[in-house]
């Protein structure tokens, strides 16, 4: 651990890790205070509860996860963005499992809700779908229908897939398991082409 960084970065960086390594049921207060040299009464200086904490990793790690998304986008055909979008999320799944399950399988205060927190634009990862897909509807690459369902309908397409994979349902390595994935997402776009 960095001693040199601020204490705040320090317990949020001990936090990210613990979760990472041992999932979230893994990460106290004490545990956290123990392994940055403070007090467990110091860390409430920074984050007023665990579920404080553990919610300001969630928004950071979604920010990080949606940077990625954003990068290189322009210049790419709408599958060739949708591909490098699910490589993304399918990189962040297999390279931070405890994180992803943590995201995504388990009840947790502040996790966003369909439709009322996504239509909201809380949601920093499916925002950028469903802007993407907002742009090639109104310049009729794909047909009109409501963004947000689509948007909703692309993630779970991709998440029934790492779910499966995840659970060994597939004699595929990684490598030919994207490219399953590539070939399925192309389906479901051309599924949707105008």
């Amino acid at each position: 651990m960095n001693q040199t960084e601020p204490t705040a970065q320090r317990i949020y960086h001990c936090a990210l890790s613990i979760l990472e390594a041992e999932g979230p049921q893994a990460v106290s207060m004490r545990r956290i205070a123990v392994d940055v040299g403070i007090t467990p009464m110091a860390i409430y200086h920074h984050y007023p509860s665990r579920e404080a904490l553990l919610e300001q990793v969630v928004d950071t790690e979604f920010e990080r996860l949606a940077d990625f998304f954003r990068q290189p986008l322009k210049n790419r055909t709408v599958e060739g963005q949708f591909v490098h979008i699910m490589d993304g999320y399918i990189e962040y799944a297999l390279t931070h499992p405890r994180i992803f399950d943590y995201f995504f399988f388990s009840p947790r205060p502040g996790a966003r809700r369909f439709p009322d927190d996504f239509r909201a634009r809380r949601s920093p990862t499916l925002n950028i779908i469903a802007d993407a897909l907002a742009a090639w509807m109104k310049a009729k690459q794909i047909k009109r229908d409501d963004v947000w369902e689509v948007a909703l309908a692309l993630w779970a397409h991709a998440h029934g897939y790492l779910v499966l994979y995840r659970a060994g349902r597939f004699t595929l390595t990684e490598d030919e398991f994207c490219k399953l994935v590539h070939r399925s997402v192309r389906r479901f776009l051309y599924g949707l082409k105008a």
